[in-house]
């Protein structure tokens, strides 16, 4: 697991660049890009956009929770390991 903090790998690739980037937050994102200049601008827009992925990562989150208690309301969920009841 990476640490914490804004961070980037840029590799040189036979199709152009490989971009790995982690937010402030630790979310993890790997995209290709054709030009260094395009990997460079993608990383910012990533950095830009983390605290609106932070809110929408939450939110997903809280409805997953609402999801499975109501499945556990209505008796959908047995409990079985591989989810799968």
């Amino acid at each position: 697991m990476h640490k914490k903090g804004k961070d980037y790998i840029i590799t040189l690739t036979d199709y152009g660049f490989k971009v790995e980037a982690w937010d402030k937050y630790g979310k993890y994102i790997s995209v290709s890009t054709k030009t260094r200049q395009e990997a460079s601008d993608f990383i910012m827009s990533w950095w830009d956009k983390s605290e609106e992925n932070k809110e929408n990562d939450e939110l997903h989150h809280k409805a997953m929770l609402n999801m499975i208690e109501i499945d556990k309301e209505y008796g959908i969920c047995k409990g079985n390991r591989d989810g799968l009841d």
